[in-house]
């Protein structure tokens, strides 16, 4: 767990918001057409390349508001260098829970991941000067306190 993990609420409220996105008032329709309910699935999600890995809590909130009886376990914490092929968490549970929580919680697994990495670069490029990396007020709006924490 990160020194300074953001807030449930907060989790919450993105995730809820983003998957009302996803989804719409109908769901999501390529898994409803096509996979039946009661297939169990078990994934992992893992990394494509090193770097540093930002917005697991995200992740696992989507899967668990999605569906209470999925069963979610992290591998990689917030802020953990990785390797690439690093498993960040697994997934157990309904097939269609599982799909329709995946994009949300990998789109932001991605998003935040890409930051972190990119930030620890620069971090490390200044090592050992008098320079110090501050954020940026270049955020998105409903995505600012996330892309700042990454």
């Amino acid at each position: 767990m990160t020194p300074f993990p953001l807030p449930p609420l907060l989790l919450r409220q993105w995730v809820e918001t983003a998957l009302q996105e996803a989804l719409g008032d109908a769901g999501d329709h390529p898994t409803l057409a096509t996979v039946p309910m009661g297939n169990p699935l078990t994934a992992t999600i893992s990394t494509r390349q090193a770097g540093v890995v930002a917005g697991v809590d995200l992740a696992a909130t989507a899967f668990e508001m999605v569906d209470p009886d999925l069963v979610v376990q992290i591998h990689a914490d917030d802020g953990t260098k990785v390797v690439a092929g690093a498993p960040l968490l697994s997934v157990e549970g309904e097939a269609r829970s599982l799909l329709t929580a995946e994009r949300t919680a990998l789109n932001m697994l991605g998003h935040l991941s890409g930051i972190a990495t990119a930030t620890r670069a620069l971090v490390d490029a200044v090592e050992g000067t008098d320079t110090h990396i501050t954020c940026t007020l270049k955020s998105l709006p409903g995505l600012r306190a996330f892309q700042k924490f990454a």
